[in-house]
């Protein structure tokens, strides 16, 4: 899930992400459902079951990485409740300041709590997610640096696996267009069923291949905290690229042609470049 979820390419109004109300159909033979299955009567959604999934293979794989520079295993389960956690605060924060007019303002205050009932933005989420590292390496005593190199390719993994969720549960979706790898939502869907593109297919993609260049560039950096670096820039731009083909942005939330993933993106870059400029002069790998 991420922001904004308002309906873009209807009437504009806003209200509960579609993330929490739909599934879709792509193509026209292959079906696509939010609910997986029911257990017990209890409906097991899609989108917390791929949730699940980004956390167990994000953990799991940095877990291994991390021992390459000696950091323990669990070191990072240890780690994984305050990035949890982190990265909700942070991801709901967000959105609750981005949407407080439209969605919070006048209401009770309990409303922000309710995360079915809305979203989370990614961006958020990473800064959530950054300042409990800082915070657990700090009280930890362990490098920093070294820590963000060991998740950042399991970041990328585990972000892979979410825009899936979000595609089972119709979120996110993309403008329209007449290619042949369109998707369609069903017509109570706020695209209206007509046919779309798969951007959460096109994302996740490009973050599996992220995930891959980055796990394999760990085993040859150069200094504390390049993969990080490298992360930031590259996530922000194949970010800024796959944003061209959102549908689900209201107008009024675009600066001309840029979305507001795109302009933090362009900020992430620079901090992601300065940041590779000042540790590569101050601290290189130990062995």
């Amino acid at each position: 899930m991420d922001v904004p979820e308002h309906r873009a390419l209807g009437s504009g109004q806003t209200g509960i992400p579609a993330c929490q109300r739909f599934g879709g159909s792509v193509g026209s033979t292959s079906n696509v459902h939010s609910i997986a299955f029911q257990f017990g009567g209890v409906a097991i959604y899609w989108y917390g079951i791929l949730a699940a999934l980004a956390f167990v293979a994000g953990f799991w794989t940095a877990s291994r990485r991390a021992e390459r520079y000696g950091i323990s295993a669990q070191t990072i389960i240890d780690l994984a409740p305050w990035l949890i956690g982190g990265a909700i605060v942070g991801a709901r924060t967000w959105y609750v300041l981005y949407f407080w007019k439209e969605e919070f303002s006048g209401k009770p205050l309990w409303e922000v709590f309710m995360l079915r009932r809305s979203g989370l933005v990614f961006y958020g989420g990473l800064v959530g997610a950054s300042l409990a590292t800082i915070i657990y390496a700090r009280l930890k005593k362990l490098s920093l640096w070294n820590l963000a190199d060991s998740l950042s390719p399991s970041i990328a993994l585990g972000h892979g696996f979410g825009r899936l969720g979000c595609l089972m549960t119709g979120c996110c979706y993309g403008r329209p267009t007449d290619l042949p790898w369109a998707i369609r939502f069903p017509a109570d869907h706020w695209t209206g069923g007509i046919a779309v593109h798969p951007v959460q297919v096109y994302e996740s993609i490009l973050n599996f291949m992220l995930y891959f260049a980055l796990a394999w560039w760990y085993r040859k950096r150069r200094f504390e905290g390049q993969i990080f670096g490298i992360y930031l820039v590259a996530y922000s731009v194949l970010r800024a690229f796959v944003e061209t083909f959102r549908g689900d942005y209201p107008k009024r939330y675009v600066a001309g042609m840029i979305t507001p993933a795109q302009m933090f993106s362009v900020l992430t870059v620079l901090a992601g470049l300065v940041l590779l400029w000042k540790l590569a002069r101050r601290t290189p790998v130990k062995s």
